[in-house]
């Protein structure tokens, strides 16, 4: 069955760089959308950036774009998220996720993503 590990999660200050990491398994991994997305509490939950594996095309939301950087290794199956200059306002729980369907370009259509990982834990500090 599918299933998405993220790791490389912690605390940090403000300033400061972590790798979030995403293993997937149980699905063709070059066919689907993946996502980063993150939820403060009391917040909603929100798409952070996608990449659609096969052709590695990528998508930012406007808070992290130049800052946060996607990508992903198909030979390990793993989706990877390169955070610099992080915020306070950056601090959440990060989750992965995998589009529904193979074959479509979801970019940060959360209604799209069906399947998740349990999350990681980021803490910026000011």
């Amino acid at each position: 069955q599918v299933q998405l590990v993220e790791s490389g999660g912690g605390s940090v200050q403000a300033g400061g760089s972590l790798r979030l990491s995403c293993a997937a398994s149980g699905f063709s991994f070059t066919y689907y959308s993946m996502g980063w997305f993150r939820q403060a509490p009391g917040k909603e939950r929100e798409g952070v950036a996608a990449i659609y594996t096969g052709s590695g095309s990528t998508y930012y939301d406007d808070s992290v774009k130049g800052r946060f950087t996607i990508s992903r290794d198909i030979a390990k199956n793993t989706v990877y998220l390169q955070m610099n200059s992080l915020k306070p306002e950056d601090t959440a729980m990060y989750y992965c996720a995998r589009g529904l369907y193979p074959g479509r370009w979801d970019h940060l259509e959360k209604a799209n993503y069906g399947f998740w990982g349990q999350g990681t834990q980021v803490t910026v500090s000011s």
